[in-house]
């Protein structure tokens, strides 16, 4: 797996409607005809929430929805893009020189995320041009990771354009890096899974040195995906970043208690790593080293011995240096329960006992819980849907994705699917004092999709 490329398929594209409309789309736009096409998923992050960028485990699947994008070489420096969906307007730059603007997370930027990514890997200038028609199954800021999709389908794309070969772990941290160029401060798990998906089978994705493990899910129940309909984009706001530099302070200020070289520290899990003791021992260390009371900069500055000027220029980012409190204790006993969860996930699907489903799904719960509590990224309407996942037969529910809106994800036993689906239906989206657009109201049972393909017309 670790050098092995992303598949290249030859496909009739008659027979695949999808990617025949794609076709006719583009010629329409473009007056010729695309030489291949590309495919990146979405996912679902079954459990591990907000803790790839703290250097812990996750284990995500890919999803269906996707994104797909039908690429033609021209000889121009000019890279044009466009979008099926009449919502984001169409976009040209030269080749040279991309610029990527982070205060405004356009959708073209993620596809300059990508490109810029694999062009800087290779050192390349004078990059010859493309023409690009993106259409996205995945719905917008849903929290299914349709932004990562997008980066790992434009640096499929450059690469594919350029000729020449990674393997799909390169390609993974190509995007993961290159993403950041949006200022959003994020792990690696969207862009890993996406590259590194099978059909039938969630990852364990951990990370330094970036790895997958194929994780048997239960044959008795399946995941099903609710859209909350609240919108959240990360590179939007600055919720998700003010997480991010909560756990590296929540790092350094453990590291320093335990009188280890703290400003060498970015990640909880560097921590642990350094001390050579378990998650559960972390937990405890936490009880002694850090307050539940939210931490000033100032407070943070004297704990450190540092000025409030290194703290704010050496330490956070862009847009976390006015933040005026700070969560340490909550977010690290976040971070060190959530990892402990994905290896208790991990091991009852190894060990599959009788009451598996149940097991699984109380680990759902309290990772809901810890979320909504400890690192406060839920919100009501999520509350609110995995208590009626909960009411109408989920084993177990939880928010998925950054949070603050986008979706849920419940583990349901197969025979109640039916009856699931019909009532959740019912108590969410068509409730009196709920008026939501029919094309944001996603409900749906999900299986493990497989990962980045390039198509090729036979």
């Amino acid at each position: 797996m670790a050098t092995e490329g992303p598949v290249t398929c030859r496909v009739q594209v008659a027979e695949h409607p999808r990617l025949l409309k794609l076709k006719e789309i583009f010629n329409s736009k473009f007056g010729s005809i695309p030489k291949f096409y590309v495919r990146a998923p979405g996912r679902v992050n079954i459990i591990g929430e907000h803790i790839d960028y703290c250097g812990y485990s996750v284990l995500p699947m890919a999803v269906e929805q996707d994104m797909l994008i039908a690429v033609e070489p021209v000889k121009t420096h000019t890279l044009q893009l466009a979008n099926t969906n009449p919502l984001y307007p169409d976009f040209s730059t030269g080749t040279n020189n991309i610029q990527i603007d982070k205060t405004k997370p356009l959708w073209h930027n993620y596809f300059l995320c990508g490109f810029k990514g694999i062009q800087e890997h290779f050192g390349l200038s004078d990059l010859a041009g493309m023409n690009c028609l993106v259409d996205g199954t995945i719905p917008p800021s849903s929290g299914l990771s349709s932004s990562s999709a997008l980066v790992c389908c434009a640096g499929l794309v450059t690469l594919t354009v350029l000729g020449m070969n990674l393997s799909k772990v390169e390609l993974a941290e190509i995007c993961a890096k290159s993403e950041r160029y949006i200022g959003t401060e994020g792990g690696g798990m969207d862009q890993s899974i996406s590259f590194l998906a099978e059909e039938g089978t969630a990852k364990l994705i951990e990370f330094s040195p970036l790895r997958a493990t194929d994780v048997k899910l239960p044959s008795g129940a399946v995941f099903v995906i609710a859209n909350s309909c609240v919108e959240m984009n990360k590179a939007a706001t600055s919720h998700f970043n003010i997480r991010v530099m909560e756990c590296r302070l929540a790092a350094k200020l453990l590291a320093k208690y335990k009188s280890l070289q703290w400003d060498k520290v970015l990640r909880l899990e560097e921590v642990q790593t350094n001390l050579g003791v378990s998650l559960e021992e972390m937990l405890l260390i936490i009880e002694d080293a850090l307050h539940p009371e939210p931490y000033s900069p100032e407070e943070v500055c004297r704990c450190l011995g540092i000025s409030l000027q290194e703290l704010q220029t050496k330490i956070l980012s862009p847009n976390t240096q006015d933040v005026l409190v700070f969560k340490l204790y909550q977010r690290a006993k976040h971070v060190y329960s959530e990892a402990a969860r994905v290896l208790q996930f991990k091991k009852i699907c190894e060990e599959a006992p009788d009451n598996m489903v149940q097991l699984l799904g109380e680990l759902m719960n309290q990772s809901h819980e810890s979320c909504r509590d400890m690192y406060e990224c839920s919100c009501p309407e999520l509350d609110q849907l995995v208590d009626i996942c909960r009411t109408f037969g989920a084993q177990g529910s939880r928010l998925t994705g950054a949070g603050w809106g986008g979706c849920t994800v419940s583990l349901v036993p197969a025979d109640k699917l039916p009856s699931f689906l019909a009532n959740v239906q019912e108590a969410y989206y068509q409730s009196g004092d709920r008026c939501l657009a029919p094309e944001k109201q996603s409900l749906f049972a999900t299986k493990p999709g497989g990962g980045a393909l390039v198509f090729l017309e036979a």
